[in-house]
């Protein structure tokens, strides 16, 4: 098992180097998966020194975000903001092994520097209100039961010195509910040198991105020390995103998918179903034409001017038997191992490439594995949902597959849940299908911190191994609370989102590990939707009105008595004659006399 940018090992170690001696590098790679998706990642990296970082000399490094973290004594910042699912079974293993991936909404986890939990309390209240206005999200909402202290799942990525790590406290937070739309987008490239106008960030569009089938943006902020050379503080900046061909190439000014004439239909004729009338269309399963100003909707705007010329901003993962056309000036550098190759554009002019549709028939009939490289095998798959039914109580199922066929797995699985999900520790079971073992020998330990009603959640990190080609079921009850109705949200009937679960991967111990098994990596599984007892809302509405009516009419009753005055029959004439309508009165009753008086004469 290969990790996902193991196709580019040689390139790496050498961007590596050079990512670390140099100030700022940026690099696009792009990998089409199966089923006519496309797979874009953009890296984005700045370093600083921590001298010129103390002393408030930003210059690559972005001084909103610097500022910040000089105030609340911050070591380490990890930030994502994340949309979709992704699809494993389809694609394969994830970008960067899952390690700058986040679940679904914002996730956020740093360390502080603070010698007590109080202090470390008030610098995160601090941290994410600042970090709320500065990616215009909804940050601030991460309170105390939104907050947990992970004992297993996170390690610092940075180097950090020994009296560092002593005064270092990890604080984690999520918000499964937050929507991620454009207005977290454009603070993201503001962030970067060039602003999104120059180099692979010109590419980054609000219609594209957030169109995709999946998408993720990282941010992750960490000291890194060379050895032999002073410490640097390193920001670095990832956006993925699985785009389908086929929806990004629609034209913005029309976007309705039109069906395509019946002769112009690509059919499999191996189907047993296939007549003159009945079509099995081949475009997904064939793959497409495509050009990077197709998919992203513009060229990119030459290179960013203070990059890394020593680093190709461009990068494809395909076979070198897959034809690829660029624009003029590009240079093209092939990986040796086949499966990829870098391309460096000019510096001052627009860039764009196209991949043309393969022959499928002829002579030179090409197969998937000369468009495509295909998917490595994830380490895990994992999938979770709820189980049960009513509004009383739930539970919880957890599907843990090893694909591997000699490799056991070994993992650190964490729950953050809500406060109102009271679970039941004693009904925790790890069930093993297709394998040799106990619910002992999947679970080696468990760390659980208890919920309080509306002061901090639930969380729960088990330490497991599961045995190769195996299966485990982890399920576990909970009971459900009952809110206040203030406590419920505007669309309380749609549901509460339950954060996803973050399984790590631990390195493997074995001296001849693959390159994939000798590295931490990550995965989360999907959010859940819990359904709580969900009161009557329009009953206070109807006591509202039923009381206003009752207190209108006695009211309206008291008062009439109280003001009105009260006069005698034979004052009448008298109380009436005065006033507009009172003389109004006199004169029509005068002249119903006078026409009595003359109808008597006629008489």
């Amino acid at each position: 098992m290969r990790s996902f940018f193991s196709y580019l090992i040689p390139f790496s170690i050498l961007f590596w180097s050079v990512a670390v001696a140099s100030d700022y590098y940026e690099q696009l790679i792009l990998k089409p998966l199966p089923q006519s998706t496309l797979l874009a990642s953009f890296n984005f990296k700045s370093n600083t020194t921590l001298s010129q970082f103390e002393a408030h000399n930003f210059r690559y490094f972005p001084r909103s975000l610097g500022q910040i973290l000089q105030h609340v004594g911050t070591r380490e910042l990890h930030l994502r903001f994340s949309l979709g699912r992704w699809d494993a079974e389809s694609w394969g293993a994830r970008p960067w092994d899952g390690t700058k991936e986040g679940g679904t909404g914002v996730e956020l986890w740093a360390w502080l520097e603070a010698e007590t939990d109080e202090e470390a309390d008030r610098k995160w209240r601090s941290l994410t209100n600042a970090l709320s206005g500065l990616f215009c999200a909804s940050l601030n909402f991460i309170d105390e039961t939104r907050t947990t202290r992970p004992v297993m799942s996170f390690q610092p990525e940075g180097d950090h010195s020994n009296s560092t790590l002593a005064n270092m406290q990890l604080l984690h937070g999520v918000l499964p509910r937050e929507v991620v739309c454009t207005e977290n987008l454009t603070p993201f490239l503001k962030l970067l040198p060039c602003k999104g106008k120059a180099g692979i960030s010109s590419l980054l569009d609000g219609h594209k991105l957030f169109d995709a089938s999946w998408q993720s943006m990282a941010i992750d902020i960490r000291p890194i020390c060379p050895e032999g050379e002073e410490c640097v503080l390193q920001i670095e900046q990832t956006i993925d995103m699985v785009l389908d061909i086929e929806r990004s190439k629609r034209p913005r000014d029309n976007p309705i998918p039109r069906p395509p004439p019946g002769h112009e239909l690509k059919c499999n004729s191996s189907k047993p179903y296939h007549s003159g009338d009945t079509c099995f269309p081949t475009d997904f399963a064939e793959g497409q034409e495509w050009a990077l100003d197709q998919i992203f909707g513009k060229s990119v705007k030459g290179t960013c001017p203070l990059t890394d010329s020593n680093v190709p901003p461009v990068c494809v993962q395909v076979p070198h038997t897959r034809d690829i056309y660029t624009t003029a000036g590009a240079t093209e550098i092939k990986n040796p191992n086949g499966l990829s190759r870098c391309y460096q554009i000019p510096s001052e002019s627009d860039f764009s490439m196209i991949l043309p549709r393969m022959s499928r028939e002829g002579e030179n009939a090409k197969t998937d594995a000369d468009e495509i490289v295909k998917p490595e095998t994830p380490l895990l798959y994992a999938e979770r949902s709820f189980t049960g039914h009513g509004y009383e109580r739930g539970g919880v199922r957890t599907i843990l597959t090893n694909p591997s066929p000699d490799t056991e797995v070994e993992f650190v699985y964490m729950e953050s849940l809500p406060w109102f999900m009271r679970i039941y520790l004693h009904t925790l079971r790890a069930h093993i299908e297709g394998g040799s073992g106990s619910q002992k020998d999947v679970i080696e330990e468990i760390y659980y911190r208890p919920a309080l009603d509306r002061v901090r959640g639930t969380q729960l990190e088990l330490r497991m191994r599961i045995p190769p080609a195996s299966t485990v079921f982890l399920t576990y009850d909970f009971e459900k609370s009952i809110l206040r109705y203030t406590e419920y949200p505007p669309d309380a009937n749609r549901g509460f989102d339950v954060a996803a679960a973050i399984i790590t991967i631990l390195p493997s111990e074995a001296p001849n590990a693959p390159l994939a098994r000798q590295k931490t990596s990550n995965l989360r599984t999907t959010t859940l939707l819990l359904s709580l007892p969900t009161p009557d809302f329009s009953m206070p509405y109807n006591v509202i009105i039923f009381t206003s009516t009752a207190i209108a009419l006695a009211f309206g009753g008291l008062y009439n008595i109280l003001i009105r005055r009260f006069v005698g029959a034979d004052e009448g004439p008298e109380v009436i004659s005065g006033g507009l309508k009172g003389k109004i009165i006199v004169g029509v009753m005068k002249l119903i006399g006078k026409l009595k008086g003359a109808k008597g004469k006629v008489d």
